[in-house]
């Protein structure tokens, strides 16, 4: 049955649909040696490139869903490639897969990441119509009235739109140092580091300590993996209608 390429990309593990939709408006995907358009469906057995390299559609096809848990050290970053050399997650991951990652995490942020070999899974959990809660721990320097609580919970007017927790919790520590828990249901850029500042407020520590039903382990070290196992995975997949 034909499907949107970007989905069948997807779905075979090389990157999310919104990653091959921008491939596709920059002309890096031929499909049948014709450059793909958006909204262009295929087979599976068809003849996809991208950047000129063939791609295998069907790799990934009846392969089980599997998802990996990371627990991301600050200094750690999230792409690919690096200029300046700085150690990447994806070198921590096992090669048994071509992992697809769950929302980012800044260089600055530790904690909680997800991958999976299901690039449709991996689109539905970061597309905020999903609406999955994030929930994180953070370490803020300053007086934290109810006030500013009051404000963060009702809406924050950002550079790139409206943003709000959905729930703040005071988490404790002593001084001009104290930890909160926020609970947020999208993955903008820096958006907990932002929304605190836009009240003055410095986040010196910021870790990921829940993605909807997951929770980080307790016992996994920094920069450390391991599988969930296949009730959570099924949680997650229950969660996107997959």
């Amino acid at each position: 049955m034909a499907e949107r390429i970007q989905k069948l990309i997807a779905t075979a593990g090389y990157g999310s649909r919104r990653w091959a939709e921008r491939l596709i408006e920059q002309g890096r995907i031929e499909i049948n040696n014709k450059a793909a358009q958006i909204g262009d469906k295929c087979e599976i057995t068809d003849k996809v490139k991208i950047d000129g390299r063939s791609v295998d559609l069907e790799r990934y096809q009846e392969e089980e869903t599997k998802v990996l848990i990371l627990n991301k050290q600050a200094g750690v970053i999230c792409s690919n490639k690096d200029d300046e050399g700085r150690k990447s997650v994806y070198s921590l991951l096992p090669k048994e897969s071509r992992w697809v990652m769950v929302g980012r995490l800044d260089l600055n942020t530790s904690g909680l990441l997800l991958f999976t070999n299901n690039g449709d899974l991996a689109n539905k959990l970061m597309h905020p119509s999903s609406q999955i809660d994030r929930e994180y721990a953070v370490r803020v320097l300053g007086q934290v009235e109810s006030e500013d609580i009051k404000q963060l919970t009702t809406g924050i007017e950002l550079d790139d739109g409206y943003a709000k927790f959905n729930r703040v919790t005071i988490g404790g520590g002593e001084g001009a140092n104290r930890w909160y828990k926020v609970v947020l249901k999208e993955g903008r850029k820096r958006e907990v580091r932002r929304l605190w500042e836009s009240l003055g407020f410095k986040v010196s520590r910021l870790i990921r300590i829940r993605f909807g039903e997951i929770r980080m382990p307790e016992n996994l070290r920094a920069n450390e993996y391991d599988y969930l196992k296949p009730g959570q995975v099924k949680l997650l997949l229950n969660s996107v209608k997959l």
